[in-house]
């Protein structure tokens, strides 16, 4: 601060002018790079490798020096550290569960000897995460190491996991993904950003010091994120998770698209975030907050501000006042000042107003922190802001508008609360379509929150016990079994014409009975009025005639139950678990139909298809059971406050169901769908479809709300097409063709979809689900792959 010795502590006050920052230090961290010769490699097998000519990328710091190189790997690189991984596996996951905890305990003590080190990495490489952050970390997943199989049980680990992030991710959401996956005992390949691969290295290195046995924890680094997808060809990689910006997911997935390797997708980069301010609100303190998180020199949200109409004109004279003499913010480059600058220019046509800290120069990489005043929900610079210090500032009446304009993004990351009433604080936060809300704060982060990016902003969830599951599979359950890609054009995928059968009845035999499809409530023929016939086992006879549905039924089925899914979802659960324990009991009555249609359509004895009804009867009464006893609650935090966490229904999942168990495998994705508060849109089994048309007929008379559960039949690969393509749909469900699973996966990126996709042989058997089993924990399994979390911090004195 200039001159500062000669001011007072009032006029320092009023200024509130920010002192020189002290020169960091850095000492320890280039002595590490330069004990590696600035030349960084893999870390595999427990040591670091540096193969000869490998192409290599530099890494350089703020100021644009070169820091080191890091190697991009090749395809023999590749295997050898997805064997290396296969091996760790084989030692970490032998070891007892307490041992993994003291292992992952121990690198807390490693840490505090190295912490110093770390921590200037990664502000030479700009990937955020202190050494404290780290620790409350290693806490909280070597406890649950600890505990695993006395709180999950009946679940055993994945094997070989990619971790794979953007070059703009931090190491903390990095290590958000590794060390649970490490927890539950899973070898990790991690394929870092460039920015976070010279941190990453180092912990590799600090790992194997504090115990873990070589080959558990390895790091491979290349040119992109198309590395990620490369490694998981390997037949020992289970799974991928991603984290980083929303592009380099989306191109994660569709690599990988067809390898039979499931991938969960955290785009926690660049989300549009709403930051709502109630008139009941202490307005100093979130202008101060939304200062502090609006303009910082790099933040991984975009933040737009919402303000009550009734203390809009108070916010913005203390913006005016706060932006006083405030600095340029840094840019990542040229490019972006055009982008910020054509940004500003197109708010101020218009017909905003800018609020500066100062005007700025003309050119060059730095831009003054802005307010754009009076901008409009749609405006291009409000949904896609560019990389600067802007900051829309949006009014609402009611509180209504307030979710609604929080819940115009499409994303779904996080969202701020102010106000002084807890009343319609949880209220907002119950109606905001995001994964964490923080009251009166902003960016609160704890490993114990369980987190599920909504919307655009991710597939799984993070955080808590329940961010464990996604390196978990049930002990029953068999691996999912691993597929090559095979050539395919997307666009023609599910055009094909659905070919003719052409019955060989004899001459005078009965016409074959026609079925009707199930949609908004109603049983229906298809929107094209055109029917295909159901054959019998080994084909030959027309056993009937069910609707050959399209595009145009399902938009039908979405638009129903859309418009019926909130309502279900608000009711309260013993209320939907009254109406399925309603629908188990109309199966009941009707037990007789339904059995004679799965022996009519399976060629199966009585009593093996009476046996597959009695199942799904007592399926739905699980089910039912299972609506209000699976809830969430209060979290152990250790700062201050309370944090709440409760699961949400995904909204409208489509389903395609398999040929194996057609009405168990039915009733069991109804429940679990349903019990949670979504709606469903079904596709039955093209081959055996009767008895899932039979089971429309207990629909009907169910007290389901119309719209609520949906029942399309016709050819599987066009109905596959048109539920990847509407953009309501939250989740599918798949159990079909290799090709299939392949273009869903490449598809259902836009807008993101959570995926559960099964790969069936030309039996109609798939690997992996066993339908009759009842174990709890693949019952679990399936209910939380049909809600999302949320979590909600409210700080106390």
């Amino acid at each position: 601060m200039a001159d500062c010795t000669n001011r007072t502590v009032y006029e320092i006050f009023q200024s509130m002018e920010q002192g020189p920052a002290a020169a960091p230090s850095a000492a320890t961290a280039q002595a590490w790079l330069d004990h590696h010769s600035r030349s960084l490699g893999f870390f595999m097998e427990g040591k670091f490798v540096r193969p000869a000519e490998r192409q290599n990328l530099s890494l350089a710091d703020s100021t644009g020096a070169v820091l080191c190189s890091t190697a991009c790997a090749e395809d023999a690189d590749v295997s050898r550290c997805a064997s290396s991984a296969a091996t760790g596996y084989k030692s970490w996951s032998s070891l007892a569960c307490s041992q993994r905890s003291k292992a992952l305990l121990r690198l807390v003590s490693v840490l505090g000897l190295h912490g110093q080190c770390l921590s200037e990495l990664c502000a030479l490489c700009e990937a955020s995460c202190s050494p404290s952050a780290l620790v409350r970390l290693l806490q909280y997943y070597s406890s649950w190491a600890q505990l695993r199989d006395t709180l999950i049980p009946g679940w055993t680990s994945l094997g070989v996991v990619v971790v794979a992030s953007s070059d703009d991710c931090s190491l903390y959401s990095l290590m958000l993904k590794v060390l649970p996956a490490l927890a539950m005992g899973n070898s990790v390949i991690v394929v870092p950003g460039q920015s976070s691969a010279p941190p990453a290295l180092l912990l590799a290195q600090l790992f194997t010091a504090a115990g873990l046995p070589a080959g558990t924890l390895n790091v491979l680094t290349g040119s992109d994120v198309t590395l990620g997808a490369k490694v998981s060809q390997n037949p020992n990689v289970s799974y991928i998770a991603y984290c980083g910006n929303k592009q380099d997911g989306l191109t994660l997935c569709k690599a990988s698209a067809g390898m039979g390797v499931p991938v969960s997708v955290s785009p926690c980069i660049g989300a549009l975030c709403p930051f709502i301010v109630f008139e009941s609100a202490d307005i100093d303190s979130a202008v101060d907050e939304v200062i502090q998180v609006a303009f910082k020199k790099k933040k991984e949200v975009h933040w737009v501000l919402c303000v009550q109409e009734s203390v809009s004109d108070s916010v913005v004279a203390r913006l005016k006042l706060r932006l006083a003499g405030m600095k340029c913010v840094s840019l990542s480059s040229d490019a972006d000042r055009g982008l910020v600058d054509a940004a500003v220019q197109e708010a101020q046509q218009q017909g905003a107003t800018l609020v500066q800290s100062c005007s700025g120069s003309p050119s060059g990489a730095q831009y003054p922190p802005t307010v754009l005043c009076g901008a409009a929900p749609s405006s291009p610079y409000v949904v896609s802001p560019p990389p600067g210090p802007l900051l829309p500032l949006l009014t609402f009446r009611s509180n209504a508008e307030a979710v609604v304009l929080g819940n115009h993004s499409p994303h779904g990351y996080a969202a701020s609360i102010w106000t002084e009433d807890l009343t319609l604080a949880l209220e907002t936060a119950k109606s905001l379509s995001v994964g964490s809300v923080w009251v009166n704060s902003s960016s609160v982060s704890d490993p114990c929150l369980p987190v599920s990016g909504h919307k655009d902003s991710g597939t799984c969830t993070d955080g808590g016990q329940e961010g464990l599951y996604q390196f978990l599979r049930p002990s029953f359950s068999s691996p999912l079994p691993r597929l090559s890609p095979v050539s395919l054009e997307y666009s023609k995928f599910g055009t094909e014409p659905t070919q003719p059968v052409i019955p060989d009845s004899p001459v005078g035999a009965s016409l074959p009975q026609s079925y009707l499809q199930f949609v908004g409530g109603k049983a229906s023929k298809s929107a094209s009025g055109c029917s295909v016939a159901v054959q019998a086992p080994g084909g030959g006879s027309v056993l009937a005639l069910c609707p050959d549905g399209g595009r145009k039924d399902v938009r039908n089925a979405v638009e129903a139950a859309i418009k019926v899914q909130p309502g279900w979802m608000k009711k309260s659960p013993s209320a939907r678990a009254q109406s399925l324990y309603s629908l188990a009991k109309g199966l009941e009555s009707k037990k007789k139909e339904v059995s004679a249609s799965i022996s009519t359509q399976l060629g199966v004895s009585g009593d093996e298809a009476d046996k597959e009804v009695e199942l799904s009867i007592a399926r739905l009464n699980v089910w039912a059971a299972y609506c209000d006893k699976v809830q969430g609650g209060s979290l152990p935090m250790p700062q201050s406050g309370a944090a709440l966490s409760f699961p949400e229904a995904l909204g409208v999942v489509g389903i395609v169901l398999p040929d194996k168990h057609p009405l168990l495998s039915m009733v069991t994705v109804l429940g679990a769908t349903v019990a949670t508060g979504n709606a469903v849109v079904m596709v039955p089994s093209q081959r055996f479809p009767l008895p899932a048309l039979a089971f429309i007929q207990v629909l009907l008379s169910s007290d389901l709300p119309a719209g609520l559960v949906n029942v399309i039949t016709g050819s599987r690969d066009q109905l596959t097409a048109a539920l990847a393509n509407h953009s309501v749909i939250r989740a599918i469900w798949y159990w079909g063709s290799a090709e299939g699973c392949q273009y869903l996966q490449y598809t259902c990126t836009s807008p993101l979809k959570t995926l559960r996709l099964s790969c069936q042989d030309g039996e109609g058997s798939d690997a992996g689900t066993d339908w009759a089993q009842s174990q709890p924990s693949l019952l679990e399994d399936w209910w939380r792959n049909a809600v999302q979390w949320k979590s909600v911090w409210i700080p106390t004195a």
